[in-house]
């Protein structure tokens, strides 16, 4: 069966979110995480300043990587041993493992970031400031709405997930992908968040909602359909 998705998904959301808090500043004022539009000394002074903050947003988005792999390993499992055999769940599969692995080199690229004497050197800061801005952004993204794409289809065609969470799915799919436009239009970045942040609701739902078996799948259509039925309008013969 496998550990529980739900709980899995969560993690995920805590560590990543964790890790964030040590970056950001909910009142918009400095010190916080800099944006690309950010001079080079201003990058480099952040990370000049803040190394402590930083290497433990590292910490935290390395750890978040794992229960997030453990997530798409575990759930595309599942599909396929709940009869899943369509290319939905290789999709997700892709997806998933590519957001896994570009979390993780992001996280580790930040670490070096933090390292003394690092942001001291303005061009490397730099360099590697952006390589974590696209691969922890658009990176983090596009791979997302893949697999959630791959699951909402594959899961909501067979009713293992219901029609509005599939809905929910391809909606945040969009947007990931929408987002990879912001390469070329960095205007477009507002797609990221839009992604990543409901992005952890959803994963939390389905994980929870996913059945775990066959039996399970076949009580929760049954529900489902009785609570359909019940909902809508009785007509009278």
């Amino acid at each position: 069966m496998g550990p529980n998705l739900g709980i899995l998904a969560i993690i995920f959301a805590v560590l990543f979110n964790t890790g964030l808090a040590f970056v950001i500043s909910l009142s918009g004022t400095p010190p916080y995480f800099p944006g690309p539009w950010e001079s080079a000394d201003t990058i480099a002074t952040y990370f000049r300043n803040q190394q402590h903050d930083v290497l433990i947003c590292a910490f935290f988005h390395f750890g978040s990587a794992i229960p997030f792999g453990l997530f798409v390993a575990t759930t595309v499992s599942r599909l396929r041993f709940l009869g899943i055999n369509s290319a939905g769940a290789h999709i997700a599969l892709f997806g998933g493992i590519m957001m896994a692995i570009g979390q993780a080199i992001s996280a580790l690229i930040l670490w070096v970031m933090a390292y003394p004497g690092i942001a001291s050197d303005i061009s490397t800061i730099r360099a590697l400031y952006y390589a974590v801005y696209a691969i922890g952004g658009v990176g983090y993204s596009v791979p997302l709405g893949i697999f959630i794409a791959g699951v909402s289809i594959s899961a909501g065609l067979t009713k293992l997930l219901p029609k509005w969470v599939m809905i929910f799915g391809l909606l945040l799919f969009a947007f990931g992908e929408l987002s990879w436009l912001s390469l070329i239009f960095p205007r477009l970045l507002f797609f990221i968040p839009l992604t990543r942040f409901p992005g952890f609701i959803w994963l939390i739902i389905a994980g929870f909602m996913l059945p775990k078996s066959a039996q399970n799948r076949q009580e929760l259509i049954g529900e489902r359909a009785l609570i359909k039925n019940v909902s809508e309008p009785q007509v009278a013969t």
